[in-house]
């Protein structure tokens, strides 16, 4: 099938070899769609668009997280900004190692690897270990990065590091997840003629389209009389992995860091166009029908609905927070202190990494902080003040 729309003159051009693995994909999800008779919900395009075997965004190769487009990444993530977003973490996680009495971690989706290697790192630095660092990721190319991070950046610590394809049937320890929930599919509705209907996409003279029709109306959304034409979202899938997470976790707790909103911000009217947003070459655009399998799609958490699935399913909310108040609380500033400001090389990338973290303008206020836990007493320090539960 032909490339779904031009190119926005922002955008850089694929290369060849790219340009025709993103064709190969459009033609898999062309068949998918003929398959289901022309028409499949949103979430089920994000889906294929994102991971679908050998094809997909994250089950492909890309380089996916970097600082700058030259290097083939499409955006940043704060382990790559600064060491210390994992260092702060570090003493969040040997609370929890100390309250649960088991000195694990199990990351989802953990991108380049960098946000594991310096969680080691720090762990050992600290004197509180991680025995065993359990990493849950389905993208063979991703773990081979993974793999490579590790092995250059903490070899000694390589053999503390296992790689899982599904759940364990059990865990206790600290339960993490950076950016990961904004990946994961999501439903798209729009208000029409008084009416929800659900967003889907079709193919239209060879490329893909937007098509509502009439479906079921999410529970988040029925109290909700937006105008007509008002575009949202629904996270079925994210709520649906919190779920499934909560009975694994034995004793310890979850972190789930990620952008987003509480419900009544998430759905404010003036939200109108909802938080679709797609990421290539470290430009940011909203049509998820650019190049599939060369971008990243995503949407913003409702975290109203993550605290709700979360409790539901037997997990004690330990606290939501604002990003920057959550490594405010967790001694970032502390850590910045112990650097040697007389070396700029050093000094400078790793101020400005922190400024990004806290800026209300950067990732310090969009970026948010839900903890979870079960069978521990007390909180994490993370959540010792500001705490924004009574938001969601």
């Amino acid at each position: 099938m032909n490339q779904a729309a031009p190119k926005p003159p922002s955008l850089p051009v694929p290369e060849p070899v790219a340009l025709e693995h993103s064709r190969q994909l459009s033609r898999h999800i062309a068949s998918a769609i003929a398959a289901a008779h022309g028409w499949v919900p949103f979430d089920r395009y994000m889906a294929l668009a994102l991971y679908a075997p050998g094809l997909g965004y994250y089950s492909a190769g890309a380089a996916k997280f970097g600082k700058l487009a030259s290097d083939g990444s499409d955006f940043v993530t704060a382990p790559e900004l600064t060491p210390l977003f994992a260092r702060t973490l570090a003493r969040q996680a040997a609370e929890v190692f100390e309250a649960s009495g088991a000195a694990h971690i199990l990351e989802f989706g953990a991108g380049s690897g960098r946000l594991a290697a310096d969680l080691l790192l720090e762990l050992e630095a600290l004197g509180r270990p991680c025995a065993q660092y359990a990493i849950l990721e389905l993208s063979g190319e991703l773990r081979e990065r993974q793999r490579a991070t590790l092995s250059a950046a903490a070899p000694h610590l390589v053999d503390r590091v296992i790689w899982l394809d599904a759940l364990p049937a059990a865990f206790s320890g600290l339960m993490i997840g950076n950016e990961v929930l904004d990946a994961m599919p999501v439903r798209l509705h729009v208000r029409r003629d008084g009416q929800w209907l659900e967003r889907g996409v079709t193919v239209r003279d060879g490329s893909f389209a937007f098509v509502d029709q009439a479906g079921a109306t999410p529970a988040a959304l029925r109290d909700l009389a937006p105008d007509d034409g008002y575009v949202t979202e629904s996270h079925e899938a994210a709520q649906a992995f919190v779920r499934s997470v909560a009975p694994v976790l034995a004793r310890g707790a979850l972190l789930l860091i990620d952008y987003g909103f509480p419900a009544r911000e998430y759905y404010h009217p003036q939200r109108a166009q909802g938080t679709l947003m797609c990421h290539y070459r470290h430009h940011a655009h909203d049509d998820p029908f650019y190049y599939p399998g060369l971008q990243d799609i995503t949407a913003h958490v409702e975290f109203t609905g993550i605290a709700e699935a979360g409790i539901e399913a037997g997990l004690e909310l330990l606290g939501f927070t604002s990003q920057a108040r959550f490594l405010l609380n967790g001694g970032l500033l502390d850590l910045v202190g112990t650097l040697d400001a007389t070396d700029p090389l050093t000094y400078l990338p790793a101020v400005n990494g922190v400024q990004k973290l806290l800026s209300e303008a950067e990732m310090g206020e969009l970026f948010k902080v839900i903890g979870f836990a079960k069978q521990i007493d007390g909180t994490l320090s993370g959540f010792a003040g500001g705490d924004r539960s009574h938001t969601l």
